[in-house]
């Protein structure tokens, strides 16, 4: 993939320390927005109760219908999980390890994503789903459009949390060039409207270690899927 190079934050001397950039809007489209720092009054209340979603659901690596096994490990919370097997990718009320509903959305996360929405010029939002993403250094998400769910006219909330990772965004057709952007801790991607079916993926993650969520790049989609 070629394209620019990834543009920077305007405090970028400590990417790894635990003051981040400062808050601000970046237009990615005309109906999507990169909120800088916006998660981050949000992440002590996001880091306990993600905690006890994962010990409802552990993180896994599901296969592609094509038979890989994705280098993403991810579960979901919400009334609706995501999905993803030989027979394709689905939404579904329960887990597919236990048969067991995924557990519900956390309060912080319905307050966040409504917030960042509204922020981002989408009213009411209120998601149904919860995508949680875990990046190890090396892993990545190649492009694709987030196309699985019913209720298209809603937008896409994507927090990062943990090590930077640059976020390709886009076109409508995956031979558009993709703009990159770095995604630091606390940062909020929203994208909806006539931005809503762009393609957009993340570069292999690189190594390091972050003070508050350590090796990893932990990312939270939220939608509203059905």
């Amino acid at each position: 993939m070629t394209g620019p190079a990834p543009t920077l934050p305007a405090a970028t001397a400590d990417l790894f320390g635990a003051v981040e950039q400062p808050p601000a809007r970046v237009p990615l489209g005309p109906q999507a927005w990169l909120l800088r720092g916006f998660a981050l009054p949000f992440v002590p209340a996001l880091g306990a109760t993600l905690r006890g979603v994962l010990r409802s659901a552990p993180f896994r690596h599901m296969q592609t219908p094509g038979g890989h096994t994705m280098s993403v490990a991810l579960t979901n919370c919400g009334a609706l999980g995501w999905t993803s097997d030989r027979h394709g990718y689905r939404y579904d009320p329960c887990d597919p390890a236990t048969g067991q509903p995924w557990p519900p959305l956390p309060e912080a996360g319905l307050a966040l994503a409504a917030e960042a929405a509204r922020a981002a010029g989408f009213d009411g939002f209120v998601p149904d789903a919860c995508l949680v993403n875990r990046y190890v250094p090396g892993a990545r998400m190649s492009l694709h459009q987030d196309k699985n769910e019913r209720d298209r006219t809603a937008p896409i909330v994507s927090v990062s949390l943990g090590l930077p990772a640059v976020f390709l965004f886009g076109g409508l057709a995956r031979s558009d060039r993709a703009e990159r952007h770095v995604l630091l801790h606390g940062d909020v991607a929203v994208w909806g409207g006539v931005d809503r079916m762009r393609y957009h993926g993340v570069l292999p993650l690189p190594a390091g270690t972050h003070p508050v969520v350590g090796a990893q790049r932990i990312n939270l989609t939220f939608r509203r899927a059905g």
